[in-house]
């Protein structure tokens, strides 16, 4: 994760998170995608969708743009469910996933019923220019925990939003060591569930969000002018009407690996 004061930080950046890898450019003909889906599980046979999404994962989906990931969220208003990832990927993969070969049938029949509840199914796509991730190496297990924060746009505000990241991109590109960040759109509206864009950060323990040892706003001063602070802080109010926070925990077992 950024190193830097949390207390500061958290109020106004965007920082989420997730087993994004990646380090793409954002363009038409090449981009970096994922397949996210939260689901809640059956708490009463927690062993047995491990031991078959496990199975499915290794089978199914265990490198390549249909590599999966499992994340627990272990913070916020979402606590106890957990989070499907498929990618890197784009649209044009989809077409080839999985589907024949037993793929549909082993899901339908060894993953679903021990779940309860399936809440979003969503394509995330990054921002290849903003973000900060070509110290990521695809593994997964090396960055084990991610910050998540949505954002959810205020009506007439879109025009603020480059401007706004720009800004934190800049920030945390000048920052003193390796500071994997990245920024993602939600590809499709969600209605009243918001969730319009997101923000990751990876963490390699707890511990990170301890470390005071670089102050985001010091750093945003010497690189952004030390006279553009209040106008960030007062951006970031008006930009958005709603944001939340998510520590994810990679599940390496579920995630086939």
């Amino acid at each position: 994760m950024i190193k830097k004061s949390i207390s500061q930080l958290l109020v106004i950046l965007l920082i989420i998170g997730a087993s994004f890898t990646s380090n793409a450019q954002d363009d038409s003909n090449s981009y970096v995608m994922f397949e996210s889906m939260m689901m809640t599980p059956d708490y009463t046979k927690l062993k047995v969708l491990g031991d078959n999404m496990r199975a499915h994962n290794a089978k199914y989906h265990k490198d390549g743009p249909y590599k999966a990931a499992v994340y627990n969220i272990s913070t916020g208003p979402n606590s106890g469910s957990m989070v499907w990832m498929m990618g890197p990927t784009t649209f044009t993969h989809l077409d080839g996933r999985p589907s024949d070969g037993g793929h549909d049938e082993d899901w339908r029949d060894n993953v679903m019923p021990y779940i309860k509840k399936i809440h979003t199914s969503e394509y995330w796509r990054m921002d290849g220019k903003l973000s900060n991730t070509a110290m990521l190496d695809g593994d997964n297990s090396k960055y084990p925990l991610v910050y998540v924060r949505y954002g959810e746009i205020e009506d007439g505000q879109m025009y603020n939003l480059t401007t706004f990241f720009e800004m934190v991109s800049q920030t945390v590109k000048a920052m003193e060591g390796e500071n994997p960040w990245g920024l993602y759109y939600n590809e499709f509206r969600q209605g009243n569930l918001g969730r319009h864009v997101a923000s990751v950060s990876f963490l390699k323990n707890w511990a990170e969000m301890d470390d005071d040892s670089i102050n985001f706003r010091d750093t945003f001063e010497e690189t952004i002018g030390k006279g553009k602070w209040r106008g960030f802080t007062d951006m970031s109010d008006n930009l958005f009407s709603n944001t939340w926070d998510e520590i994810w925990s990679y599940n390496a077992y579920l995630s086939g690996q």
